[in-house]
């Protein structure tokens, strides 16, 4: 046996073959039952699929890059419950895609943050944050009361998303241009924020 142990340690492309290989077959124990839990697969009761207006408020999130100082995930401690609220849960996210749940916190955490603020406050804020946060770092965002969005791509974005199991109906696409055509970039980036993390706040 300890001939075997000694051409392994002597032979480094042997050994990272199969330390990848451990690797691999403990990761493969942790992730793969996660694929049949209904914990991890299924939506929490009352998730729906964002409206129009807010998917296209997600992508101007995501556009200005947000989600790199804001994660979307807190972790079960207590030091992260008792700041942000209720631990982030996966059936939370099952229709989101990409996820951004992230992991750098330049500000806070925002999967709780809808409805703890008002549409005014968040406005103001993201017009420039020190109106309201003096000491913030934040960059400010005025354009996105300027900019329209005209609404002709959110029904192509929604049938990308229902072939990758997000359940909008043919009439939420039909109705995609019309509920988004007029609107500001901001209106829509409110629209999203408004909305985190509300279904998990109502149990509480």
């Amino acid at each position: 046996m300890s001939n075997k142990h000694a051409i392994i340690e002597k032979n480094i492309g042997l050994m990272i073959v199969l330390i990848i290989v451990a690797i691999s077959f403990g990761g493969l124990a942790q992730i793969v039952p996660l694929f049949f839990s209904e914990e991890t697969t299924e939506p929490i009761d009352g998730l729906m699929p964002l409206p129009a207006l807010a998917l296209e408020g997600r992508d101007i999130y995501i556009r200005e890059g947000c989600h790199v100082c804001h994660t979307q995930m807190i972790r079960p401690f207590r030091s992260e419950t008792e700041r942000y609220g209720h631990y982030s849960v996966a059936g939370e996210h099952v229709y989101e895609h990409p996820f951004l749940w992230g992991s750098k916190r330049t500000g806070p955490d925002l999967a709780r943050v809808g409805q703890r603020y008002s549409d005014g406050w968040h406005r103001v804020h993201l017009n420039n944050p020190r109106d309201v946060v003096p000491e913030s770092n934040m960059p400010a965002f005025p354009w996105l009361f300027e900019n329209t969005l005209d609404g002709a791509e959110t029904g192509k974005k929604m049938r990308a998303l229902r072939a990758v199991g997000v359940p909008y109906t043919d009439i939420d696409i039909e109705g995609a241009k019309a509920a988004v055509q007029g609107s500001t970039e901001m209106d829509a980036l409110v629209i999203y924020l408004q909305q985190l993390g509300t279904l998990i706040q109502q149990k509480r």
